[in-house]
């Protein structure tokens, strides 16, 4: 296997830092499935406050926190808005029709975003003849979308939809704290509209494993029913959890370096030759570029040069920057991609 040296593959590629990990080897553990390990405890209340919800619960990944959601939220047969490319609905193994038996019905809009009106438009008449939409489901930031932040104001007009129909309302945080920082806006504030929200400690945050759910303290209850179920349940998992609070307490601001880094990267690869995207859409750190030669052939050349990108399509990539990437880093990126379509 061809050296790695530049990873833009994804955020979820981050390494954890030795402050990271010296601060979890030293953590105080205990049976989680007890409530008995203080640190899953301490991370799940941070969690509950800075979201401003009743209370949280660890849980392994961002797609378990997805799912247990959605089952909390739908009947089988029941049907989930969400936007064309939302990840709960169409990256995460058909879990959602799997476990919950939940129909995703996707909605178009411009760089993952949709608007009030389309869910208002998208909502069915209640008939025994069609599944009966029940929740709306929102990314933040979009992945599909190129990192695109919602604006506080469209979640507000959204929410004012779903609530004038009695929809429930989901937040997929996974990379929330992206647009916390991209657009000054409390995290409290994103999620106050939302009946359960999450958000994910092994992407930008750094650390290396786990997420919390957050919401009414009812929901949280039933919800370690189906993390017991789906075998999300630990025992000394105060060790991970403690990954997450450092992350909470360390690496929340410096996301905007990411978010500079990813800048700087769109606005070079802007005057590659062959090479198609608009820098002033990048909003915090994810790079979506279209490519004149096929992204099979490209990824095979940029690897050799030891640049590991995403492959969205069959002209399509995927560019995320992160806590490991430097500002040396993405030019040597830039300078890779640029050799690498001159061999074109």
């Amino acid at each position: 296997m061809q050296a790695i040296k530049i990873d833009l593959y994804s955020d979820t590629v981050t390494q954890p830092t030795l402050e990271m990990r010296k601060f979890m080897c030293q953590v105080e553990v205990g049976d989680e499935q007890k409530h008995e390990d203080p640190t899953v405890n301490l991370l799940q209340e941070m969690v509950a406050e800075l979201l401003g919800k009743e209370a949280g619960l660890f849980l392994p990944s961002g797609t378990m926190c997805n799912q247990i959601a959605i089952k909390l939220h739908c009947s089988p047969g029941d049907e989930v808005l969400m936007h064309s490319l939302a990840h709960v609905g169409f990256s995460e193994g058909g879990a959602l029709a799997a476990l919950s038996g939940a129909i995703p019905t996707g909605l178009p809009g411009k760089r993952g975003i949709f608007s009030a009106d389309q869910v208002r438009k998208a909502i069915r008449p209640i008939n025994r003849y069609a599944p009966r939409t029940s929740v709306v489901s929102v990314e933040q930031t979009s992945n599909g979308g190129g990192g695109t932040p919602w604006s506080l104001s469209a979640i507000e007009e959204i929410a004012k939809v779903a609530r004038e129909y009695n929809l429930v309302l989901h937040m997929d945080g996974a990379r929330l704290f992206n647009a916390v920082v991209a657009t000054n806006t409390p995290a409290k504030d994103f999620s106050a509209h939302f009946d359960t929200v999450w958000v994910d400690f092994s992407k930008g945050l750094g650390a290396p494993v786990g997420a919390v759910l957050a919401g009414k303290q009812e929901l949280i209850e039933e919800a370690w029913n189906w993390k017991q179920r789906l075998g999300g349940a630990m025992r000394q998992a105060g060790i991970i959890a403690a990954g997450g609070i450092f992350a909470l307490q360390h690496n929340i601001d410096r996301l905007a370096e990411d978010h500079e880094n990813a800048k700087v990267l769109a606005e070079g690869l802007a005057e590659i030759p062959g090479i198609q995207l608009d820098p002033s859409e990048v909003k915090t750190n994810i790079v979506i570029f279209d490519v004149a030669s096929t992204t099979e052939a490209m990824t095979e050349k940029v690897l050799q040069e030891g640049l590991r990108l995403s492959i969205l399509g069959p002209n399509r990539f995927r560019a995320v920057t992160h806590m490991n990437i430097s500002r040396q880093d993405v030019k040597e990126a830039l300078r890779i991609i640029r050799l690498c379509s001159k061999e074109g």
